[in-house]
């Protein structure tokens, strides 16, 4: 290639990397700079005006504080439930619906939808006063049935259920949307190939939707469990951690280490620790889907 040629090449690549450089900014700034920021604070004892190196003692103080590992458990807790819950209700009822009437699918979308786009601020707000044992609908409802000494988000049985229960709502109208998406655009002349060969609808749905909508199904997978452990505001407008710190996550515990103690090297360790275990929880999904092809 002669010297014209490099030269043009060249000048196309500035070109692009100058069109994206805004967005390589941003993200540095926002997001490269933070996570190497937080790395370096938990290796320090941050006061309001010094920092004293401490090496990895605010690791060892994590580790050795059992509301770290209860935090941690009610996390992985919601994770779980949460991705198998939210991912194998969206792809039910996308199955149910993706190829029915397209004013009845737009309905049904939407409606599961809607809590998506709703605050989550808001939506912790409504729900915590149905829950009220006081003056809540639900205890008006569960009380005319006898159920009167229920108190859903003040007993350590319940309340990390009903956080699960209440996040799955929230999710499952992105899946439901995802996966109606990617349903739809299967090449309808299989299904059909397939119920004329005499295949039930559960085996069509086994043996063609489900593996043509894997790519769809492993982005949900990841997206959730990125999403549950970052999970913050619902604990934090609904239950504040409680009670006994039944409901605490890992972020909720980041922001009151960080925020109320006032420990910045403590709360970036927590920050650490976040990120190192969705990293490789998230792998997970991603070795098993990838065994499987």
């Amino acid at each position: 290639m002669d010297g014209r040629g490099n030269a043009r090449i060249i000048k196309e690549n500035v070109t692009a990397y100058l069109f994206i450089l805004p967005q390589l900014i941003f993200f540095g700034l926002f997001l490269v700079y933070p996570v190497i920021e937080g790395f370096r604070l938990s290796l320090f004892e941050v006061s309001f005006f010094d920092e004293v190196f401490c090496g990895l003692d605010n690791y060892r103080s994590l580790f050795a504080d059992p509301i770290f590992y209860k935090a941690a458990a009610n996390t992985l807790i919601m994770v779980f439930w949460t991705t198998i819950i939210t991912v194998s209700a969206g792809f039910f009822i996308a199955v149910s619906i993706f190829d029915g009437k397209p004013k009845y699918i737009t309905f049904i979308r939407g409606s599961y939808y809607i809590p998506t786009i709703i605050s989550m601020v808001v939506y912790g707000t409504i729900w915590k006063w149905m829950l009220n044992p006081s003056f809540g609908i639900i205890y008006y409802i569960l009380g005319k049935f006898g159920f009167h000494d229920l108190n859903f988000l003040g007993d350590y049985r319940y309340v990390l259920y009903v956080l699960i229960g209440l996040i799955c709502v929230m999710n499952v109208g992105q899946a439901i949307v995802l996966y109606v998406a990617a349903m739809q655009g299967i090449d309808m002349t299989l299904m059909e190939s397939a119920r004329i060969d005499g295949a039930s609808r559960m085996n069509i749905v086994k043996s063609i939707i489900s593996p043509l909508v894997k790519p769809t199904t492993l982005y949900l997978v990841v997206i959730n469990i990125i999403g549950v452990m970052k999970v913050f505001v619902i604990v934090n407008v609904m239950t504040s951690g409680g009670p006994n710190y039944a409901s605490s996550s890992l972020k909720y515990l980041c922001y009151t280490e960080a925020f109320k103690s006032f420990n910045q090297g403590r709360a970036s360790a927590i920050g650490v620790v976040m990120f190192i275990i969705t990293f490789f929880i998230s792998l997970i999904p991603l070795r098993i889907f990838r065994r499987k092809e």
